[in-house]
Order: C-alpha cells, then structure tokens, then sequence
C-alpha cells in the first residue's frame, strides 16, 4: 500500500499573520515580511507532524492509494481523514492501462475516524499480477485554516513556535514533542482495535 500526496497546502491558506502574532513578532516595519518564508516553513513543518501523529489532514487535498493487494474482502480502509469526497477508483494493468470500477460497485464511508470504502454485491474487482488499484479522494477539514478544529489549530501554532525558539538547536531527539501539543492532539489519534489491517 502506498499514499500519494497530490496537492500541496497553497501558500495563502497558511496563517502566517496569526503565527507572527503568536510569536509577538512586531509588524510595519520595512523588514516585516522578510521572515514569512521562514514562519511558513516553521507551520508547514508543524502541520506535518500534527498530520502524522493523529491521521487527519488539516488543510484539504488530494491523495492517492495505490494498493496492490486487497488483503480485506469486506472493506478498504483509507490511511487519512477526514474523507471529502472519491475522486477515482480504477484498476491498474502491469504496462500502465486503466480502467475505472463503477460507482455502483463500492460505496464510500464518511467516517471520521476511519474512513473506509466497501465492496457493494460482487466484491472487489480482481488486481492483475504486477497491477495495482488505484484510489484518488479528497481529504482535510476544509480549504481554510478557520475550518480545522480550534484545537489542533492551536497545537500547530504551539509547535511551530515551539520550531522556531528551537531552530538552532541540534540536540533535540526526532520524537520531541511540546506536552502542550500531545494534550491537544490525543483525542484526535485514531485507536488501534486490532492487529489487522484494513487495506
């Protein structure tokens, strides 16, 4: 199984001005805006790491799963939410043809926690050796940084802040992680009931 990110987060939908008032960084100045690239990388770098510790994707976009296998015959489950919308399901040969699978040969499960799609009537169409299925779909709270919830917008802020004191600082371990931040996020962290996997 493999995720595909497709779209990247657009510039605009960051809150820089929100961060560099978070940081109490002064504004007017003639220099004021050198510092955006940085703030941004600083938020960008704080998304991705709230994105991979809980499963959700803040800011929408696009993504596929290619899946080689089905490994359940009763559902897939998709690797991110909260689900948006489908935007492809097609079955890949070895040299590269595609061919759709019909909308009425699976149904999509806006949960979201675990967003899945099932197999209606006939079950999953059959991978040919060396192929691959392959699922586009939308996922994230909304295109603008107001529609992610107030709580993880505040651990991205609270991260990013915690990235740029610490920006010069090599003796921090990969796994370092603000308390304040793991507190915010914990409820948002999908549980693992079993062993097994749904794609």
């Amino acid at each position: 199984m493999r995720l595909i990110e497709t779209g990247a987060v657009p510039e605009a939908a960051l809150p820089v001005e929100g961060f560099r008032a978070h940081l109490r960084i002064g504004t007017g100045f003639a220099e004021a805006g050198l510092q955006d690239a940085a703030l941004a990388g600083f938020l960008r770098a704080a998304i991705a790491a709230i994105e991979g510790r809980t499963g959700k994707v803040l800011l929408a976009r696009g993504f596929v799963l290619e899946v080689g296998r089905w490994r359940d015959t009763r559902r897939l489950a998709l690797p991110v939410a909260p689900l948006r919308v489908v935007t492809a399901f097609e079955i890949v040969d070895a040299q590269g043809a595609a061919v759709a699978v019909a909308p009425e040969r699976w149904q999509a499960v806006m949960d979201d926690q675990r967003p899945h799609l099932l197999p209606v009537a006939a079950g999953w169409p059959g991978i040919p050796q060396g192929g691959t299925s392959r699922i586009g779909f939308e996922a994230g709270y909304g295109a603008h940084w107001s529609e992610i919830p107030a709580d993880l917008a505040q651990a991205v802020m609270m991260l990013a802040a915690h990235y740029h004191e610490y920006r010069h600082d090599t003796a921090l371990g990969p796994g370092c992680m603000p308390f304040g931040v793991t507190a915010l996020t914990e409820r948002f962290r999908a549980l693992r009931l079993s062993a097994g996997g749904g794609a």
